[in-house]
């Protein structure tokens, strides 16, 4: 039998409007922080995968005696596109035509890139060709690198004509750009 002053177990709807209330501010927090994380790793990921492909290409040209292509594209050759956010490809050019041909190694062919990230590279480069000697055709060219967290969270990674590569701040027109559509 149960005393008439005790109390019935179970929440009160106050006392649960409190803990929905606790509840909504965490998630509010929670999810923000875990998407910043999210982007921040896929970023972190594609500059290392970059790197990769930079030091594959710049390694075999070296060894090979070949000229290397890196660009935006698939198996199949390049994209005529300064927008690498969609894959890119490393050939050995053993024929020096910019044209992946069928004889021709494939060294590496990167998948789309994941999140709001994307990667762009400077207007004027839109393929890197690495020579026997290490060090890249033309001029320096300049990625930048962007992702959901915004324009403020963006990078410029500088491949320099030796074959180094910088990371620093994008200019803001540069990061702005990199986050638009194209």
């Amino acid at each position: 039998m149960q005393a008439r002053n005790a109390r019935p177990a179970g929440f009160t709807l106050i006392e649960a409007l409190i803990v929905l209330a606790i509840s909504a501010v965490l998630v509010g927090v929670a999810v923000p922080a875990w998407s910043n994380a999210s982007e921040s790793a896929h970023a972190g990921a594609v500059q290392a995968a970059l790197f990769e492909s930079l030091v594959g290409a710049i390694d075999h040209s070296a060894l090979s005696g070949s000229e290397v292509v890196l660009c935006p594209g698939d198996a199949s050759g390049c994209r005529d596109s300064i927008d690498w956010s969609h894959g890119w490809v490393a050939w050995a050019d053993l024929d020096g035509d910019r044209v992946r041909d069928p004889g021709e190694t494939l060294l590496q062919a990167h998948a789309a890139l994941g999140g709001a990230v994307h990667l762009r590279s400077t207007s004027g480069r839109r393929r890197i060709v690495f020579q026997p000697n290490g060090g890249n055709a033309g001029s320096n060219v300049t990625f930048t690198l962007c992702d959901g967290r915004g324009p403020a969270q963006a990078r410029a990674l500088v491949l320099a004509n030796d074959g180094r590569l910088h990371a620093s701040p994008a200019t803001a027109t540069a990061a702005a750009a990199c986050m638009l559509p194209l």
